[in-house]
């Protein structure tokens, strides 16, 4: 029998329950928003990144990252937090949530919020309560700080757009690649209710847009883009299919980003795929399905370039960018004093930044493989594909097993942790400094802002 936590239970508990259900939510992103602080109101809001992400210029960034309630009417097969399980459930109200917002921004603990939620009793009912509390942030508690809030499909498009004009991000999550996958594992779910307000967002953007040039006071609907997330290795889809659908939305819905979370078996259902025993989720996997997708939105390739029906899967031995080469030698070598920036993009160990630099520094002479080394292109990975001035860095045999096998030689070590979610999401109250705990009276006094 499932344990119900009250408003007479500590706060702490509480937080503790709906902290831990909320790690299954990808949310390690750029912010993508720009707010500077007025002076007046409390936080900002700025690009460099959030949510234990590591910005450009290497700072750590994190939001308080929580459900509203890990209540759900809904019973989908793979989420922990099905109303057939019996888990423990809590539910915030929106007061509490601006109060623990407030207090940890005021620590220096966190830079932002992240807030999805279970379904309590239907989805009008559940966004109307994430609306409150993005209202009562803004307007009572006057925090200016990055905010993303899950879009809950199916609920009132009104409540979504006034939810819009508070959030700086929103997602409305896809959940599976298909439309099948979705009948089978989340009948609750009809995927043309998450499209249709995946395009409300998408217009709401646009137009708002437009009015941000007509009127420059205007209020910022979704200043940061919305996002979705894909849960992968529940359902039978291959990385083709995959990655044909993340590219129709970045095409369709103007996407910032799509999150692929590989599939962490936490339910025991026949419906479910069948995982051994000492097998965990499909990171590698997952890993490059990520790699492929900044193919997709950096380096101008498309998902029939890297994969195609007859060969719908990724080879996990090497990443996408260096499989495409070695299935494309006649496009190779690559004259770096020579090549265009698109054609720059294409080669293994260059990326966006590399490429760009290539293309300034070689207006001023002719590059050597030391020049390359210096503008931090990977030679390691380059050298079989690249020539300077005619010549390649040393001897080497244009031939894909050969650079397979060399290529493979480096395995790539991934930041992935042992349970399967690809970024660590510590408690709010470790201290890894101390080896003494703190008393729960503490952590009491701590949230409450007595100490």
């Amino acid at each position: 029998m499932e344990y119900l936590v009250t408003g007479e239970d500590s706060l702490i508990d509480k937080l503790h329950i709906l902290t831990d259900a909320a790690k299954y939510d990808v949310a390690c992103t750029s912010s993508g928003v720009d707010r500077r602080g007025n002076g007046k109101d409390m936080g900002n809001a700025v690009h460099s990144g959030i949510c234990h992400s590591f910005a450009a210029d290497g700072r750590c960034i994190s939001l308080l990252k929580i459900l509203l309630s890990n209540e759900c009417a809904y019973d989908c097969k793979y989420c922990i937090n099905r109303k057939s399980n019996d888990v423990k459930r809590a539910t915030f109200t929106p007061e509490e949530v601006c109060q623990l917002t407030m207090q940890f921004y005021r620590r220096n603990y966190i830079e932002g919020l992240f807030l999805s939620s279970g379904i309590i009793k239907n989805p009008t009912f559940t966004m109307e309560l994430l609306y409150r509390t993005l209202y009562l942030l803004r307007n009572k508690y006057h925090f200016m700080g990055y905010i993303h809030v899950k879009g809950i499909p199916g609920a009132d498009p009104v409540l979504i757009e006034k939810t819009g004009f508070l959030a700086d991000r929103m997602s409305i999550n896809l959940e599976l690649p298909t439309k099948e996958g979705l009948e089978k594992l989340a009948p609750n779910k009809p995927r043309n209710h998450i499209l249709k307000n995946m395009r409300q967002i998408q217009n709401g953007i646009e137009n708002n847009r437009n009015d941000l040039v007509l009127y420059r006071n205007a209020p910022k609907f979704v200043s940061g883009g919305q996002s979705t997330q894909m849960i992968i290795g529940a359902t039978m889809e291959n990385d083709f299919q995959v990655l044909s659908v993340a590219e129709s939305l970045y095409d369709k819905f103007s996407l910032k980003r799509v999150f692929y979370s590989a599939f962490i078996h936490v339910n025991e259902d026949k419906a479910l795929p069948m995982v051994r025993e000492g097998e965990g989720p499909p990171l590698l996997r997952e890993h490059r399905l990520y790699q492929a997708d900044w193919l997709l939105r950096f380096y101008g390739f498309k998902a029939g370039e890297l994969l195609s029906e007859k060969r719908p899967n990724f080879n996990i031995a090497i990443d996408p960018k260096a499989d495409w080469a070695v299935r494309h030698l006649e496009k190779f070598p690559v004259e770096v004093n020579q090549a265009d920036y698109y054609t720059l993009l294409r080669v293994p160990g260059l990326g966006v930044n590399s490429a760009r630099r290539i293309v300034a520094a070689r207006r001023y002479g002719k590059l050597t493989f030391e020049d390359l080394k210096k503008i931090g292109v990977v030679l390691k990975r380059a050298v079989f594909f690249i020539t300077c001035n005619g010549k390649m860095m040393y001897p080497t045999k244009l031939e894909e097993d050969y650079i397979v096998r060399n290529l493979v030689y480096e395995r790539e070590k991934l930041p992935f942790c042992a349970d399967g979610v690809t970024y660590k999401q510590m408690s709010l109250f470790d201290d890894y400094s101390y080896y003494a705990l703190p008393k729960q009276e503490d952590k009491y006094k701590s949230l409450t802002g007595q100490i």
